[in-house]
């Protein structure tokens, strides 16, 4: 089974609530119908619902078993405004700026409370909005993982080879967010996505902190880095599968990673991969999509309390309804 298909299986398994806040988009409005009609989560969807249901009229889709939710005029309101404005107290947050933010055209602010709330187990936006913008209401509102700071991205990359990490599936963090993340940063982020791991594959994470040095074979202040975050990860989470600093080869071949780091649980055998900055990460993700013909899925957003994901602004109605079926299983637990 395809892992997008069996990343949907696991939803259906666990039906949880998804709001989708850009009921503007059409786009969104088609994705929603399919998602409920396939199983996969119950959906919000966010607008005036006679203006939704005028939308999906022209768009020829049924939202039945869609909860259309307008809202400026929710019963909910209320209270989200007293939390937003309680959460942003020290920056000065008056009602009426909570209010204008929660009933903003762009409901982000709206649906970002909602999951904080519990009203819906994550949201999926940026359709229509800027990662900017979507991050920024999830971080104000949702705010970041108890013991983290750092929000940050994974890629599931479904490789050819069933002899690269799990059956050929690699996780590579963090590739979207954060360019130059400092070694308190890089050890959220191998954690984070050691929990990703376990969310979408099932199995435990064998994290390998990626450098040009294996085990001090250069000498410099970024590898330096790299082992001062493995140090830092291994106190988050002292159960943790990894080892670093690792070159790619010693971290994915058997035969280099018992040359260079013998003794190690995790070289030659790594299944999530955690490169020291962005221009790592992604330069990496698209030359293993581009010139291996691996599959990318994601950007997924982790290190968030509660799952928001970001799309990108070309994205397909297919695009979402897969990127909603993840959100729920993150929203599993």
């Amino acid at each position: 089974m395809h892992l997008v298909d069996q990343i949907k299986a696991k939803a259906r398994a666990n039906k949880q609530t998804v709001v989708l806040p850009e009921g503007y988009d059409d786009r969104m409005v088609e994705a929603a119908g399919k998602i409920v009609a396939d199983g996969l989560a119950e959906i919000v969807l966010l607008g005036k619902p006679e203006t939704l249901q005028a939308k999906a009229a022209e768009l020829g889709v049924s939202l039945d078993g869609v909860t259309l939710l307008d809202p400026a005029a929710s019963p909910r309101l209320g209270d989200y405004v007293a939390e937003l404005v309680e959460l942003r107290k020290k920056k000065g947050l008056t009602a009426e700026q909570a209010r204008d933010l929660l009933t903003a055209e762009d409901n982000l602010f709206f649906a970002s409370m909602m999951v904080r709330k519990g009203d819906a187990g994550g949201a999926v936006a940026g359709a229509f909005n800027t990662t900017g913008d979507v991050l920024r209401a999830a971080f104000q509102v949702i705010g970041t993982a108890a013991g983290m700071k750092t929000v940050s991205s994974v890629f599931l990359m479904v490789t050819k080879n069933p002899d690269f990490g799990e059956n050929g599936i690699l996780l590579f963090a963090d590739c979207a967010v954060n360019p130059n993340p400092n070694a308190q940063a890089l050890a959220e982020i191998a954690v984070a996505t050691a929990g990703s791991c376990k969310s979408f594959l099932g199995v435990d994470a064998k994290v390998a902190m990626l450098s040009f040095s294996t085990k001090g074979s250069a000498q410099h202040e970024d590898a330096d880095k790299v082992l001062e975050a493995l140090k830092i990860a291994q106190q988050l989470d002292p159960n943790l599968q990894i080892d670093g600093e690792l070159q790619a080869d010693a971290a994915l071949l058997p035969k280099v990673g018992a040359k260079k780091a013998p003794g190690s649980s995790v070289a030659g055998q790594a299944n999530t991969l955690i490169f020291p900055d962005l221009d790592a990460g992604n330069i990496a993700y698209k030359l293993v999509e581009r010139v291996a013909g691996a599959e990318a899925v994601g950007p997924i957003i982790q290190g968030l309390a509660k799952p928001v994901n970001d799309l990108s602004r070309g994205c397909s109605v297919e695009d979402i309804i897969s990127v909603s079926a993840i959100t729920a299983v993150q929203a599993q637990g």
